[in-house]
């Protein structure tokens, strides 16, 4: 992406650069291979289903249950990955759907057991927060106070270490992709009003929720996931990995304004305009009251899941704004990928984790926090955040120090998040905001800054994790 030059107080306008054309021939070409290699998936997985019927107990049928129980994981992570199938109309939660119940149709894991599989503290959990984070939306005090903060920053640098510190503090305690929904049209509206180059703060919003969200379990799901598998108390989660988010946002405010010198070099005066905010007060207030009394009985040591549903349930009850408006703001396709996963995961656990996989797996010696942390990184970058947490938890469980492994891998899992764009919801959320209002984030604009600050804040994380 290019810029302008500038003086003082011109508008910088971001110059669109087109994508890359896909030539005609291979878009076709992968239009009609999609569909091929589900067909080929899907009747391997029935085939297979219908030998345990025919066949059962056989050699054959047990070689074949454990090609189909491979061949569906793989195929799996891969649509995960790249986010969609070519020629098909299906979106993340559809594939894990369906590749669940190819788990289910091949035999690999059976009804009850795929039942057993899902974790349903996490997906409470994760359902009580959004109702919570609904109604502070609809309230209108995410926009209220992240309006307040950062009109009251009156200078570039300050403008970006407030919009930085937003982001950072809420998506500590709330879920950072919510953030991003709710601070991106805000920044852009500001920056743009204030006359100045929108980028810098938009990536801080993005980085930051991401840094933010390492701090607790509540941050993102990933975290929310490993604080139902590792059952670690939340004032001892946030104690280990709080030092690392408070860091990492400091470093997020240099590197930035050190990659964007022009942006902040002349320290310009900034007098934001005053923008009506439509406030739900009663709405408001309730809503507040229920996160403080969550996130008080979070450090008492109350179960996590089982305070946020309660929570959220008692939020509803309410004259002020229709339930179907709370529904609308949940994202029930990341509830139902969550579901799919655990039960992928769990078939291709009962398949194919013999002995002699563990084993091998032993030699990689994950017990060494900077192993696991870069292979957690890696893992995360390729199959997101998410489903590689998943793909861990049998290995972490095999570990000797299970609560420094799972911290180890709640961090890594987070800060990798920013080494590109696709690393986190919370980034796709940002630049696809941005995309709408007219202004590109381009690789080299995310990466410049992106890639430095993963690789130190995972080196500081790790450091800080194992000594």
């Amino acid at each position: 992406m290019t810029h302008e030059s500038l003086g003082p107080g011109r508008v910088i306008r971001p110059t669109k650069v087109a994508p890359a054309a896909v030539p005609p021939a291979q878009s076709r070409r992968a239009v009609r291979l999609g569909p091929v290699a589900v067909l080929i998936v899907v009747l391997l997985a029935v085939m297979t289903g219908l030998l345990s019927l025919v066949m059962p107990g056989t050699l054959f049928e047990r070689d074949a249950g454990r090609l189909a129980a491979a061949v569906t994981f793989a195929a799996s992570y891969v649509a995960l990955a790249v986010g969609r199938v070519p020629g098909l109309a299906i979106d993340r939660a559809g594939v894990a759907l369906v590749g669940a119940s190819l788990m289910v149709a091949s035999g690999a894991l059976p009804l009850d057991e795929a039942y057993k599989a899902i974790d349903l503290d996490t997906l409470t959990l994760l359902l009580g927060m959004m109702i919570l984070v609904a109604n502070l939306r609809l309230s209108g005090f995410f926009a209220m106070t992240g309006g307040w903060v950062m009109r009251r920053a009156h200078r570039p640098l300050a403008l970006l270490a407030a919009v930085a510190a937003t982001a950072g503090v809420f998506s500590a305690f709330l879920v950072n992709d919510a953030v991003c929904l709710v601070l991106a049209p805000l920044v852009i509206e500001l920056t743009l009003a204030l006359r100045r180059n929108p980028v810098p703060y938009l990536l801080a919003v993005a980085m930051a929720s991401n840094i933010g969200s390492t701090a607790t379990i509540t941050g993102n799901p990933q975290n929310m996931m490993i604080g139902s598998f590792s059952h670690i108390p939340y004032a001892n989660f946030a104690a280990a990995l709080a030092p690392v988010a408070l860091f990492g946002l400091l470093l997020t405010i240099i590197l930035i304004a050190l990659f964007h010198r022009h942006e902040f070099a002349r320290g310009a005066r900034l007098t934001a305009p005053s923008t009506p905010i439509r406030l739900h007060r009663v709405l408001m207030w309730r809503a507040l009251a229920g996160t403080a009394l969550v996130i008080s009985l979070f450090f008492a040591g109350q179960p996590p899941a089982k305070v946020a549903i309660i929570v959220g349930g008692l939020l509803l009850l309410t004259r002020r704004v229709r339930s179907e408006r709370v529904y609308a703001q949940i994202d029930w396709s990341l509830l139902l990928m969550f579901a799919g996963l655990f039960i992928i995961v769990a078939g291709a656990e009962h398949s194919l984790l013999s002995g002699e996989v563990i084993a091998a797996a032993g030699q990689l010696h994950l017990g060494r926090l900077p192993v696991l942390s870069a292979l957690t990184a890696i893992l995360s970058n390729l199959v997101s955040n998410v489903p590689a947490v998943v793909v861990l938890r049998p290995f972490i469980e095999g570990l000797r120090d299970q609560e420094r492994a799972w911290l180890t891998v709640a961090m890594a899992s987070t800060l990798a998040g920013n080494l590109t764009v696709l690393g986190s919801i919370a980034n796709l959320i940002v630049v696809q905001r941005a995309a709408a209002s007219g202004i590109v984030i381009g690789l080299w604009d995310y990466c410049r800054v992106g890639v430095p600050l993963a690789l130190l804040t995972l080196a500081i994380g790790t450091l800080w994790l194992w000594i």
